[in-house]
């Protein structure tokens, strides 16, 4: 004789299944980058300074920037004061910073728009992995740019090229790019307008 379900245990577990589909979707759904606002107007400028508008946010090209790096890590961010801009940031080495031999020897991470590196012994000086990667901030110009950013990894190399930039939102925050390859710490990081961003490999 087949035992009889107890009372809403049918019930029961569609709660739990509906209760986990919840979960596996919301999960899924943190875990994509969040997509840059639209430009306003047909080319995004003002026609005055050359800046650049998204939707509450002034973007001014500070100089022309291109590189050629490997990724060494990727962080994409929802929550933080840029996350409207820049949903992500992408830790990059190039010149000595780029070759899989010295990355072994390197712990990397990255947390709070910030990329952190660690040794046991030095594959090559401090100074070399200093000036040879960074993390840098990703604003895509464009949803083709966007959809490129969202499949690049760590480990790949890329090329890419746009504007380093400032950006100044109508609520008083501002976000300016670093200029320089020879610096560290706070600051040190480039705010990059991305136009172009392709795979090497």
């Amino acid at each position: 004789m087949a035992a009889a379900n107890p009372p809403g245990l049918s019930l029961q577990r569609l709660i739990y299944a509906l209760a986990l589909l919840a979960m596996l979707w919301l999960g899924w759904t943190l875990s994509q980058p969040a997509p840059s606002p639209p430009l306003r107007g047909s080319d995004g400028s003002d026609g005055s300074d050359g800046s650049l508008h998204m939707d509450g946010y002034r973007i001014t090209p500070l100089q022309p920037f291109s590189i050629e790096a490997r990724v060494l890590g990727r962080e994409d961010y929802h929550f933080d004061a840029g996350a409207a801009v820049s949903p992500t940031d992408l830790a990059l080495g190039w010149g000595p910073m780029a070759d899989p031999q010295v990355l072994a020897s390197i712990s990397i991470r990255q947390s709070n728009r910030w990329y952190h590196w660690q040794v046991e012994s030095f594959p090559i000086p401090r100074r070399e992995i200093e000036i040879h990667s960074a993390n840098m901030h990703m604003i895509p110009a464009n949803a083709a740019v966007a959809d490129a950013l969202s499949d690049i990894r760590a480990g790949q190399r890329i090329r890419l090229s746009g504007q380093l930039v400032r950006v100044d939102g109508e609520d008083g925050f501002t976000w300016s790019s670093s200029l320089s390859r020879e610096d560290t710490g706070n600051g040190a990081c480039e705010l990059i307008w991305i136009e172009q961003l392709s795979r090497l490999d």
